[in-house]
């Protein structure tokens, strides 16, 4: 790599861990930018899950310091999460690289009508909960989801954590929990495959550590506006790259 890619890697991890904490779909940065540095989609795809933890444990760790923590509402669904990360990783694992890449172009652009159009926060008392088993289904697919893709998947968690009846600041804190264990369970995988490139891994790393503890800070001081008319133009300028456009 050369020091302007470094330069990259360890901005857009800043970067996507701030949008990855506020909302969601920061991978929708880092995941082209590895493939522009050099490196094959199932490469880029098991090498951002390095900063993606090490941005969740930030963010989780700076909400609890705020006095929003997540961690005793994330622990329901933390079962059907792990499982369906494993089964998603698993499955994305044997694709190859140039399948990963369209397809993941495509998810690029799916993605943008949940950026573009946010759940409102709940009424004062108002509270939705599903059955325990429609509830570990829902978090199964998502789950799944993320453990092949990880972009996008805490847009899904925000909307149903929102839909559960949380509020967006609450959800946030709850999510980055539950995508941090997604997040690890989903890991060994690429790690047993040999996906996970190291020097990159942790150059993305450094920024999403700084980009996750600001996003939480953002977050419960309502900083969402500022970050996503930014990440809807970065979406529509990688996906067409990614997808072949130019």
């Amino acid at each position: 790599m050369t020091p302007t890619d470094a330069a990259m890697l360890v901005g857009g991890g800043l970067a996507a861990g701030i949008v990855n904490t506020l909302a969601g779909a920061g991978s929708l940065l880092t995941v082209p930018l590895l493939v522009l540095v050099g490196l094959p989609g199932n490469f880029a795809n098991g090498t951002n899950r390095i900063g993606v933890l090490i941005s969740n444990l930030g963010a989780a760790w700076r909400f609890r310091a705020e006095g929003v923590s997540g961690f005793r509402e994330a622990i329901p669904v933390l079962i059907p999460i792990a499982l369906g990360s494993l089964g998603g990783a698993f499955i994305i694992s044997r694709v190859a690289d140039k399948t990963f890449e369209r397809a993941f172009g495509v998810v690029m652009v799916l993605l943008l009508v949940p950026i573009l159009w946010r759940p409102a926060a709940p009424a004062v008392g108002q509270t939705t909960r599903w059955s325990a088993r429609v509830s570990f289904l829902i978090f199964l697919g998502i789950g799944l989801y993320g453990g092949a893709f990880q972009a996008g998947v805490g847009i899904a968690l925000l909307f149903a954590l929102s839909y559960a009846g949380y509020g967006l600041v609450h959800a946030n804190s709850i999510k980055v929990v539950i995508n941090a264990v997604l997040t690890l369970a989903a890991l060994p995988v690429f790690l047993t495959e040999g996906h996970v490139v190291w020097a990159p891994a942790l150059l993305l790393g450094a920024g999403f550590a700084l980009g996750g503890v600001l996003g939480a800070r953002f977050a419960v001081r309502g900083g969402e506006r500022i970050i996503r008319p930014v990440l809807t133009l970065s979406v529509l300028a990688l996906a067409g790259r990614m997808i072949g456009l130019y």
